[in-house]
């Protein structure tokens, strides 16, 4: 197995900025806005919040330098709007969430659980569940790699401008009962995909156009 995948130097996250990724509102906000440049009205709206709440969450994003201002714009009705953007340093930041307590590092699941319903079913573009028994190493260089390829095309993301915008969430997390040498179900080999794929696909789900939804970050 090659552990030597080559990955762009990633960085521990400072508390200010594991305090700020630690709210799915605030997850949500920073990937909108890395979509395109958004107002805190426009964002407001979109959200379904109230624009103070929403206001507080962009401050803190933007204190932590998640977010900074876009120039000052001309609104449809004439009037001058003061748009923000993500900085899109999230994505290279190492571990953001691991110092969190339990609740606040399930915020990235429910950020995305809440994009995902706004986006409906048919958004989906593929599907991938699996059980496999790894070691704390096997894990450390199974993630290395899969951001290695994740890196690759993050960095290139401005060649594919023309299509339509994904986003996705990679979570391995230990099943419950699934202590070694316990019969888990996994297959005689150790490691099989689970058999459950969703209705009416195959173990891979594959469906098509897509709504566009990009976010480039890990959280």
């Amino acid at each position: 197995m090659d552990d030597e995948a080559p990955l762009r130097k990633r960085r521990q996250a400072t508390v200010r900025e594991t305090k700020a990724l630690a709210h799915p509102l605030r997850l949500r906000i920073l990937r909108l806005c890395g979509q395109r440049e958004m107002t805190n009205k426009q964002l407001a709206d979109r959200l379904g919040r109230d624009p103070g709440t929403v206001l507080y969450h962009v401050r803190q994003l933007a204190d932590a330098g998640f977010l900074e201002p876009a120039p000052v714009r001309t609104g449809e009705r004439g009037a001058l709007e003061k748009p923000y953007r993500a900085t899109r340093k999230s994505w290279w930041l190492s571990n953001p969430m691991e110092n969190l307590d339990a609740e606040a590092r399930f915020a990235p699941v429910e950020a995305f659980q809440d994009e995902l319903r706004e986006a409906g079913p048919e958004s989906v573009a593929a599907f991938d569940r699996f059980a496999l028994h790894l070691s704390p190493e096997d894990i450390e260089i199974l993630e290395r790699r899969i951001l290695a390829i994740l890196d690759e095309y993050i960095e290139t993301d401005d060649e594919r401008l023309d299509q339509p915008l994904h986003g996705g969430i990679l979570v391995l997390h230990r099943l419950a009962g699934g202590d070694a040498g316990e019969d888990d179900e996994v297959g005689g080999h150790g490691r099989t995909a689970d058999p459950s794929p969703p209705p009416g696909e195959g173990s891979r789900g594959r469906r098509r156009d897509p709504p566009d939804g990009r976010y480039a970050t890990r959280t």
